[in-house]
């Protein structure tokens, strides 16, 4: 059963933490209790590979919104269907973009990998202007047939 994402909505502390991170180890922190938490709570085991790549996404997401975004000003992370959502949301209306890692004199750019590899990992990525200002970037990371067949048990 999908939720829709509201701020300030939540089903249960096991399925949301909110706040806004300090650093993207602060959020990597949150993303590794809760998947902690929704395995005690409901059962759902992820693997290394899954809760590796959740973990490299949060850190991207949340980097960018240092980095790019004017700083984070919301965290939100959730089991929806049997798939795990990390949102984070920053001052900043631009969407991110893929940068060539190459600049115009053909020299390599330091930074720009990080939006393809939260692309590459997620299943799908949302970006949504907040009523606010700024934006909500919502990464939905896949889990594996296992996992979601043991949350589905419950």
């Amino acid at each position: 059963m999908s939720q829709e994402y509201r701020t300030g909505a939540t089903t249960s502390p096991a399925d949301r933490l909110c706040g806004a991170p300090r650093s993207p180890a602060e959020a990597r922190g949150a993303v590794r209790r809760v998947v902690s938490e929704q395995s005690r709570v409901r059962g759902v085991v992820c693997t290394p590979d899954t809760l590796s790549d959740a973990l490299l996404v949060t850190s991207e997401l949340t980097t960018n919104a240092m980095l790019h975004g004017g700083g984070v000003t919301g965290f939100d992370v959730r089991f929806v269907d049997g798939d795990l959502h990390v949102s984070v949301c920053d001052r900043e209306r631009r969407r991110p973009v893929a940068r060539n890692p190459i600049d115009r004199h053909g020299r390599q750019r330091l930074g720009g990998r990080g939006w393809p590899i939260v692309c590459r990992l997620s299943r799908a990525v949302h970006v949504s202007d907040l009523p606010t200002g700024g934006k909500r970037v919502t990464a939905v990371i896949a889990l594996a047939a296992e996992c979601r067949r043991a949350e589905e048990r419950v």
